[in-house]
This record gives structure tokens, sequence and C-alpha cells, in this order.
């Protein structure tokens, strides 16, 4: 928390290289050993998320080449559990990460691709009294303080679905899914990995349904241009 309070105060390539060796030792290898423990408790209930905690674990390093901000360095640590085939696509995923000000999880899709945006878009249409009714149980858990994320909806229907259709709000939703915000202070007890892992076990179900409809939308593209038998 240290490291990271600094870092939001000289995020500078100066300040940051001369600390290189603590945030190796103090931020970087705990979080893997953190990852890998998660890892071993996801098994249960979303192996297809399942990778090498070094390619769990988000970089610290910013990409400023399109951005306004050009400070180089994250102010928080974050890791993202994409599922296997996936991950250079989003789809629906786990994260978490940890600043100074909070503890985030986060169990959804974000700002997927056309495509999977689209796909989502066509489930949801059949499929939101179902989605509801996941989201509303997920949100009922005694101690999770789970809400839905923040849908970053668009201000119109969007082409191709009736402007009075009933699943108004999930048709304009950019983003899907349920999040918590914990104290940072969570970050440094004992008990953080069965924090995480049991908000990522209570939103799994979700997880499935959304990658199933991505994975529904890409299967006659596939077998359109696949080998015949």
């Amino acid at each position: 928390m240290k490291f990271l309070r600094g870092l939001a105060r000289n995020n500078d390539r100066e300040w940051f290289n001369a600390r290189k060796a603590i945030y190796e030792r103090e931020l970087k290898a705990p979080m893997l050993a953190l990852i890998d423990e998660i890892n071993h408790a996801m098994a249960e209930f979303a192996p297809d998320h399942i990778r090498d905690p070094k390619k769990i674990m988000m970089r610290i390093y910013r990409d400023t080449r399109f951005a306004k901000d050009k400070r180089p360095y994250k102010r928080q640590v974050s890791a993202w559990w994409a599922k296997r085939g996936m991950e250079k696509t989003s789809g629906g995923g786990f994260y978490f990460h940890v600043s100074p000000k909070e503890v985030l999880v986060s169990i959804g899709v974000y700002m997927p691709e056309r495509e999977q945006l689209r796909a989502i878009r066509e489930w949801m249409s059949e499929n939101h009294i179902a989605y509801r009714a996941m989201v509303k149980k997920i949100l009922k858990q005694r101690g999770a303080g789970m809400t839905d994320i923040e849908s970053n909806a668009l201000t119109r229907m969007p082409k191709g679905f009736a402007s009075d259709h009933a699943a108004d709000e999930l048709l304009r939703a950019r983003n899907w899914g349920v999040h918590a915000y914990l104290p940072a202070e969570a970050a440094l007890k004992p008990n953080f990995s069965k924090e995480i892992v049991k908000r990522f076990r209570l939103a799994a179900s979700l997880i499935e349904s959304l990658n199933e409809a991505i994975e529904a939308a890409e299967r006659p593209r596939e077998m359109n241009f696949g080998p015949l038998f």
C-alpha cells in the first residue's frame, strides 16, 4: 500500500525504476502467489479460466499510445481471468484489483468487441428474464455486497431491436455482470483469497451463460469455413 500511494504521487519512470526491486518483491511476487491460490479454488467452478499466474496478472505499465493521460503506471495491481480461447477477445471473465483506496472484485463482460457485443444482445433479447433472475440471486447473497456493474449504456436502443423491447436496459448496455467494492485493508488480511473466491463462485454461472452466448454465435461461422467430413 505504501508503494502504491507513493506511485500515485510520483507516477514517473525515474521514481519507479529506483524502487522496482520493491515492486517485484512486495507487490508482484505476493500477487502471483495470490493468483495461484485462487486458481486452485477456481478449479472447482471455472476450470476453463485458469492459466499461468503470470498471464493472469495484468501489467503495471499503462498503454499511453492513444491516451491523453501519459502517466506510465497504473495505480493498482490487478488480475483478469479470461476464458481459455478468449484471452485476446474479451468475453466474460473474473477480475480484481487492489489500490490504496479500494479492492474491486468484478465478474462480467466489459466493453466486448463488436461481434461479441451483438451476440450478447441477441441472447439478452431472448433470455433477459433468466439473466435478471441470475443477477437477482447473486445480489441477494448476504455478506457479498455485490451490485450491478456500471452498464455504460447507450441512450438509444441499438439498431435491430424494438424501441419498446422488454430487455430495454440490458440491450442498451455495453457491460454486463456484477461487482463488489471492499475496503483496501481487505487485501492485507489472511483470508483475502477466500473473499475473492467467494464472489467469483457466486457469479460463475452468470459468466458461463454470457460466454456460451458468444460461443454459440461463433459456431456457424466456424462450420462454414472449417473442413467438412
